[in-house]
């Protein structure tokens, strides 16, 4: 097991980069297709109504789910760095006050949900028409959240040890069986979009079991014991200080689509927000192979920070920039020649399909760059440096669109334009702001 964690210091990096991203790729990949499967079976089995219902959701979704990544990424940034330090002792310590602080955030957003369930989705932009389908869909991912965040939050430990097929394996049995569910309970029990929900949270109770099952077991150094399960102040402060830039990147949107649905219904009504329904699934397909790249590099760039072998870090970042530039270049050009071919597999909705393809265009125009802010606030995550990391988290969504959306459909009469423009010009500002970051950094560092 030692031999496993130590490769990050001493194996070539791009090989190293290519077995621990791909796994993490290939999973990120796999649940990028099932979200399009599901908003396929959703859209073919109860119709645009539904999509906009999952698409009310989503976002609060992914709120809980922050929480999680940001006790998840900062307690396993900590136990890379501490692995790279040779601090071995301390691992089960930092991965215990994680376990414990996940399973309260569970407990809490789920008796929360359920206990609220239909003013949070008004909140979120739920109409009179979409609330019933939203109620009945959230009422059960609420159930569910009860384990929900210790998915997402602990599957960070198994890369931070170095074992990316393991967590790969963790998430593809999830969506395996989430896929089977969604086709069985909303096509022949036509339990509708309840049946939708109830696949989701049995998929994640799937994983759930894998990963108390790999914790167990003798090839983790991470170990569930009661021992560890207390929160102490010197391992949580500085872990949640940087995970909290991955609660920033993945609640940000969130937050923001409190502000987006409400303009896409006053602008566009329940046809503009099932739109972007569609391009929020499709662009979470675009995103998620630079995700898995990004938890990839984390722990080659942890490992070797806190090893103080800085020409491996440097190499690292070279190669991940790189590489996620040439990918979101060729994913650019495959979503603009295929838009419409894309809505198709969503709805055969006449409203949909021709306001949709367009939307879809404009909003992933810039999306190329979306690689540069995506490893820039990774690669802060990794070297413990909290505060940039925040901030790269939090500018595409909070600080650039979120205004946007409110600012330029009043220019020039942009209106429902005006909304999807906001997306391409926040792409291009925060490429710029995350490379003016990581070079100001680096050069602090004196990595450079």
């Amino acid at each position: 097991m030692v031999d496993n964690y130590t490769k990050l210091g001493s194996k070539k990096i791009s090989r190293l980069l290519f077995s621990l991203s791909l796994p993490s790729m290939v999973a990120m990949f796999a649940n990028a297709i099932y979200n399009i499967i599901d908003t396929i079976f959703v859209g073919r089995g109860i119709g645009s109504i539904g999509i906009a219902a999952v698409a009310i959701v989503l976002p609060i979704m992914a709120i809980i789910s922050s929480f999680a990544h940001m006790i998840g990424i900062g307690t396993s940034t900590l136990i890379s760095r501490k692995l790279g330090k040779g601090d071995v002792q301390e691992v089960n310590a930092i991965a215990g006050n994680g376990f414990l602080l996940i399973i309260l955030v569970g407990v809490f957003f789920s008796s929360i949900g359920i206990l609220f369930t239909d003013p949070i989705m008004q909140a979120f932009g739920a109409t009179k028409n979409i609330l019933p389908y939203a109620h009945d869909y959230g009422q059960i991912i609420f159930v569910g959240m009860l384990w929900f965040p210790f998915c997402v939050g602990t599957n960070n430990y198994l890369r931070a040890e170095g074992f990316a097929r393991e967590a790969m394996f963790a998430m593809l049995l999830g969506i395996i069986i989430n896929t089977i569910l969604d086709y069985i309970f909303i096509f022949p029990l036509d339990m509708g979009i309840r049946g939708a929900a109830l696949a989701t949270i049995l998929g994640k109770f799937a994983t759930l079991l894998y990963l108390i099952r790999y914790f167990a077991g003798a090839k983790s150094i991470i170990t569930i014991r009661l021992r560890y399960l207390k929160l102490q102040k010197h391992i949580l402060k500085p872990s949640l200080s940087v995970g909290l830039s991955g609660f920033g990147m993945r609640s940000s949107s969130s937050f923001a689509n409190i502000v987006l649905n409400h303009t896409l219904g006053a602008l566009g009504g329940e046809t503009a927000i099932a739109i972007f329904g569609i391009i929020y699934k499709t662009t979470l397909f675009f995103g998620m192979p630079l995700f898995g790249l990004n938890q990839g590099m984390q722990p080659i760039v942890g490992y070797n920070y806190g090893a103080d072998n800085y020409e491996r870090v440097k190499h690292t970042v070279r190669l991940v920039i790189k590489y996620s530039l040439l990918y979101g270049s060729l994913a650019v050009i495959f979503f603009e020649v295929f838009a419409r071919e894309v809505f198709t597999l969503f709805t055969n909705e006449s409203a949909l399909l021709e306001q949709g393809p367009r939307a879809l265009r404009i909003v992933v125009m810039m999306m190329w760059l979306m690689g540069v802010t995506t490893m820039a606030m990774g690669i802060h995550q990794a070297m413990g440096q909290a505060k940039q990391a925040f901030v790269l988290a939090i500018q595409r969504w909070v600080l650039l669109i979120t205004p946007l959306i409110l600012i330029l459909p009043n220019i020039r009469g942009l209106g429902l334009d005006g909304v999807w423009i906001a997306f391409p010009t926040s792409d291009f500002v925060a490429a710029i702001v995350s490379v003016i970051i990581l070079y100001m950094t680096f050069r602090r560092k004196n990595l450079i």
